[in-house]
């Protein structure tokens, strides 16, 4: 145990000492390396982080969240999920968010980036994907977060950003809304058409004097019979009109009566259907909830200058001593060689 550490502190005593005799070579390589880390640190450009903090709202659409009749199932004010999470980073990494970012704030000529350049696109993707980026946070929201230049262009574009989810997604959403709504409609007008000539003919035959089938035909019977028995034949000859009536047209008035009452309900039915559609269509509910919007940084948040000097400065202090202790290796063992001749 006593030998271990007599060796270690030997080792130890012949390292300092090794970098006490390397001094002067150390102190010129580190700061050569300090200089440097200075001067390229102070050409980086500043750049201002601004971000947004949004939830996902839940996955509904907004007949069922306005028209819903059982209150516990609405769903308005409910945050998002896993699965709304991952949708929205979708969204937010759709071609159509980056394609309005860069024209509208011109980030071409905003990164100077040579538009005639060999590949143009390429850098100006690079460099969007490098400042701009979305991430999950461990609270079921996303963050936005972007750097730029410009403090004001970096919170500029966080909340534009922001602004366009809603934009992008309503906008998917109403597409398919749309389809349903033309397929509910004309299954509700062709309905309605159908409803309207059942009730024409209803109207045809009460014209003939059939209003009420079961009541009228009691009636009529009973008067024809006490016709009949009094020997009213002129009596009895119009009765056994009306009855030869609805005999021909009873039992049609009784069947398109009773289906005419069920195609009411039916009709119920679609109608509540087509207001849904026609919700869903023309009306949209915001897709997220806005924890923080983006504002502009008063002090700048890249590059960090010192810790750049430092980490250049220490990395290039070990390699120096790397580089030393391979240089003494090699000229030793050359000398060794050099003795063995």
């Amino acid at each position: 145990m006593t030998e271990n550490k007599n060796q270690y502190r030997f080792d130890s005593v012949d390292l300092i000492l090794y970098l006490w005799k390397k001094k002067i070579p150390l102190m010129v390589i580190t700061g050569i390396a300090a200089v440097a880390s200075i001067i390229v640190s102070l050409t980086i450009d500043e750049k201002f982080e601004s971000e947004v903090i949004l939830f996902p709202a839940a996955s509904s659409s907004v007949s069922h969240d306005l028209l819903a009749m059982n209150i516990a199932k609405k769903e308005i004010m409910k945050l998002g999920e896993d699965e709304e999470v991952e949708q929205l980073l979708q969204v937010l990494n759709s071609d159509e968010i980056r394609v309005r970012i860069i024209e509208k704030y011109n980030l071409m000529k905003h990164y100077d980036i040579d538009p005639a350049g060999k590949f143009p696109y390429t850098e100006l993707y690079r460099e969007f994907n490098s400042n701009i980026e979305f991430t999950p946070t461990k609270f079921m929201s996303v963050r936005i977060g972007v750097m730029d230049k410009d403090a004001q262009t970096a919170a500029d574009i966080a909340n534009d950003i922001a602004a366009l989810v809603d934009t992008i997604k309503t906008n998917m959403l109403k597409e398919r809304a749309l389809e349903a709504l033309a397929l509910v409609e004309h299954e509700y007008i062709s309905f309605q058409n159908h409803i309207k000539s059942i009730e024409d003919s209803l109207t045809r035959i009460r014209l003939m004097g059939i209003v009420d089938y079961e009541s009228q035909a009691e009636v009529t019977n009973q008067a024809y019979a006490e016709a009949i028995l009094r020997g009213n034949t002129s009596a009895a000859s119009k009765l056994q009109k009306k009855l030869d009536i609805m005999a021909k047209y009873g039992g049609a008035y009784v069947s398109m009566r009773d289906y005419l009452l069920f195609a009411n309900e039916q009709m119920s039915r679609l109608k509540a259907k087509y207001a849904e559609a026609t919700l869903d269509a023309t009306q949209s509910l915001p897709t997220k909830f806005v924890v923080n919007a983006a504002a502009k940084a008063e002090k700048k948040s890249y590059p960090v200058r010192w810790l750049i000097v430092l980490v250049s400065t220490i990395s290039a202090f070990i390699f120096a001593i790397l580089l030393l202790v391979i240089v003494d290796a090699i000229r030793k063992r050359m000398d060794e060689i050099k003795s063995q001749l």
